[in-house]
């Protein structure tokens, strides 16, 4: 066998073949998140945070201003606020596809998840609120509202056959969902002050978007650039630019959006997601760490995703089918839909995101994020093992004879 032959064999087909596995990205944000949380309480600590966080003009705030163009900051302003903007578009034609033609194309089909996903958000908002209502913390009910996509399958599709494709869909449906709340209480809670003339001019922009879609232009250099105008005219009115993203998804012709979920796959989620995970985790850990696992806005984060994500998406679950709003889905039973609530507690991307943007303060930032990184892990690992412990082995492994509910 040649060099070629033996590189490609031993090296580069593994390599493919795991990216192409759905756990994969999970992995991969796990690993960048403990190198960065390493390499942040290392000696390197203050040359890897400073390369993140360094302004390209100490005196411009948010802000930088390159050939009257007023751009981000900073690298990690950067990835936020400008590379994360291709995530959101991914996320939001994701949304699209299933609001259009997939699992929530009917209301029937969606209520399920879609009160699921309310339920999910409503429930950790109220427990953090409950923990820091009277205190100057209370802007962050936002953080444990959020479900990772990425980990919740990774984690779920561990569990292989063990666990019924449509609870597998439902999971999935309820991800999207709950990203399209976080992504409406980002833009509607998260908002600096809104600078009207660039607020009307991406406006605009969206509007000739919308119109170029109703006109079935189906060239997409006619929506890209565009885009990036959005984008541009969103990050200086004062709301989150990521939204320009999700804005522009929305107006992509569907039948386009197949092929560019393929080709956007792999660069959002194995390049622009771990390089996120790498800059927000990049965070030293406090001399008294236990002590920031004491503060009240960990307490709300804490059990907002362990304890209210699994309360609120089972309490709505309950209430729809008892009401007859809608049916569980099919080969499932409580105690999986419980499981899958658990797993929904999985924060890490979006809260993590969400918690960049209520706290100012560093400190309380640090905390933030070790408190949904903790969070995720238990809610991965109790969901993980709570559902393994229902189904016990493959039903391929010790066939039964058929019957419409998964023995527990």
């Amino acid at each position: 066998m040649t060099l070629q032959k033996t590189i490609r064999a031993r090296v580069i087909s593994p390599i493919f073949q795991f990216l192409k596995d759905s756990r994969a990205v999970g992995i991969v944000l796990i690993v960048c998140t403990v190198i960065s949380l390493i390499i942040a309480n290392s000696p390197w600590q203050q040359q890897y945070i400073s390369f993140f966080t360094t302004l390209f003009d100490p005196a411009g705030g948010h802000h930088y201003e390159y050939r009257g163009l007023h751009l981000p900051n900073s690298l990690l302003l950067w990835i936020n606020d400008g590379f994360m903007a291709l995530f959101f578009f991914l996320v939001g034609m994701e949304i699209k596809r299933e609001l259009t033609v997939g699992e929530l194309a009917s209301i029937r089909k969606a209520m399920l998840p879609a009160l699921a996903a309310v339920g999910g958000m409503v429930a950790p908002a109220l427990i953090y609120v409950i923990f820091n209502h009277n205190t100057e913390y209370h802007h962050g009910w936002g953080i444990p509202m959020a479900t990772d996509i990425a980990f919740s399958l990774g984690i779920i599709s561990l569990l292989g056959k063990r666990v019924p494709l449509s609870l597998k869909v439902f999971l999935t449906a309820l991800a999207i969902i709950d990203d399209l709340g976080a992504i409406l209480t980002i833009a509607l809670f998260y908002t600096d002050e809104l600078h009207t003339v660039y607020l009307y001019a991406g406006a605009g922009i969206f509007a000739l978007l919308l119109i170029l879609n109703f006109l079935k232009v189906r060239r997409l250099i006619f929506y890209f650039i565009p885009g990036l105008v959005l984008w541009y005219c969103v990050f200086n009115s004062g709301i989150h630019a990521t939204i320009a993203g999700v804005l522009l998804a929305f107006t992509i012709p569907l039948d386009k959006i197949h092929h560019l979920e393929d080709n956007l796959h792999d660069p959002v989620n194995f390049l622009i997601m771990p390089v996120f995970a790498l800059a927000n985790t990049a965070i030293p850990f406090p001399a008294d760490l236990l002590n920031a696992f004491s503060h009240a806005v960990s307490f709300g984060i804490m059990s907002g995703l362990i304890l209210g994500k699994p309360l609120g998406i089972f309490t709505f679950c309950y209430l729809a089918v008892k009401l007859k709003l809608a049916s569980l889905p099919s080969q499932t039973n409580w105690k999986q839909l419980w499981g899958v609530g658990m797993i929904a507690g999985i924060g890490f991307t979006m809260s993590i995101f969400i918690a960049t943007l209520a706290f100012d303060d560093a400190e309380i930032q640090v905390v933030s994020i070790m408190s949904v990184i903790a969070a995720s892990v238990i809610a991965a690992t109790g969901g993980f093992i709570f559902l393994k412990t229902l189904t016990g082995e493959p039903k391929t492994k010790q066939p039964k004879p058929a019957q419409n509910k998964i023995p527990e």
